[in-house]
C-alpha cells in the first residue's frame, strides 16, 4: 500500500503592516528608559535626554520625585550623581559621558562624536572639562528655567568660568564654523554645553554676538523647547534655587 501523503505543517500567519502584505520586522532598538529628575533644576538630566534625542533612540521618559538624596545633588551637596540613567537592553548607565559614549557605540550614525579624529578628541576634551569643572558657576548660578534674574550679579570666581566657557565656544565656532560647536550636527559637547545656554539667559549673563548667537541657538531647537514647556509645568520647587539672588 502507498505510505499516505504528509500532512503539511502549520506556520503562523505573518502579521503584515498598512495591509502591504509584508512582515513586520521588528525594532533594531527597542525603547530606552531614561530615568530623570527635576526639568527645571537638573542640569545633568537635561544633558542625558538630550543625548538620547540627539541620537535618534526611541525613548520612556521615567520622572523620579525628588527626594532628600536628589535635592542633595542638585544643591552640590552630594559627590554621586545618579540620575539620569539610562536603561536599554539591559544595560544601565548613570553617568552622562558614558551615556553619550555607550550611544555613540550603538547608533554611530547619529555622529555624537566628530568623524574626524583630531575634533573627537577635542570634543570629548571640552565635554570632560564640562563634566568635571565649572564648580563655581554651578553653585552660583544654578540651572533654573523657571527663575529670571537680569540684575544677577556674578562674582568674580563665577565669572572666571563664564569666561574660559565663552573661550571654548568661541574657539569651537572659528574652527568648526558652527552653528553647533563642531560644525553642522549636534554632538556630545552641545548636549554638555546646553544647561549653561539656560544659566545664561536666567541670569542675564552678557555675552559677545558669536556667543549669545550659539547661545540662541541652542535655546532654539525643537528639543529645548519641548523640556522648557514641561519644566513650567511642574509643581515641585526647591525653595534653596528659587531664592531671589
Amino acid at each position: 500500500m502507498p505510505k499516505p501523503s504528509p500532512k503539511p505543517v502549520a506556520r503562523p500567519a505573518l502579521k503584515s503592516v498598512g495591509g502591504s502584505g509584508m512582515p513586520r520586522t521588528p525594532r533594531a532598538h527597542p525603547a530606552a528608559i531614561l530615568s530623570i529628575s527635576s526639568r527645571n533644576y537638573s542640569s545633568w538630566s537635561l544633558r542625558g535626554w538630550l543625548l538620547v534625542r540627539f541620537a535618534g533612540l526611541d525613548l520612556q521618559t521615567q520622572v523620579v520625585v525628588p527626594d532628600e538624596q536628589s535635592r542633595r545633588e542638585l544643591l552640590l551637596l552630594s559627590p554621586s550623581i545618579l540620575v539620569p540613567c539610562l536603561t536599554h537592553e539591559g544595560v544601565r548607565v548613570w553617568d552622562t559621558l558614558a551615556i553619550g559614549e555607550y550611544l555613540n557605540e550603538i547608533l554611530p550614525a547619529a555622529g555624537l562624536l566628530p568623524a574626524e579624529r583630531a575634533a573627537r578628541a577635542h570634543c570629548r576634551a571640552i565635554s570632560g572639562e564640562m563634566h568635571a569643572g565649572f564648580a563655581s558657576l554651578r553653585s552660583a548660578l544654578p540651572m533654573n528655567l523657571r527663575g529670571h534674574f537680569p540684575d544677577f550679579r556674578v562674582w568674580s570666581r563665577a565669572q572666571d568660568d563664564i569666561d574660559r566657557i565663552t573661550d571654548i565656544w568661541r574657539d569651537c565656532l572659528t574652527t568648526y564654523g558652527g552653528p553647533y560647536l563642531f560644525g553642522a550636527r549636534r554632538t556630545l559637547a552641545d548636549a554638555m554645553y546646553a544647561p549653561v545656554c539656560t544659566r545664561f539667559r536666567t541670569y542675564g549673563v552678557a555675552l559677545d554676538e558669536a556667543c549669545a548667537g550659539y547661545r540662541d541657538t541652542i535655546l532654539a531647537m525643537p528639543e529645548m523647547r519641548e523640556w522648557r514647556e514641561a519644566a513650567l509645568q511642574e509643581p515641585e520647587e526647591i525653595d534653596e534655587l528659587d531664592m531671589e539672588f
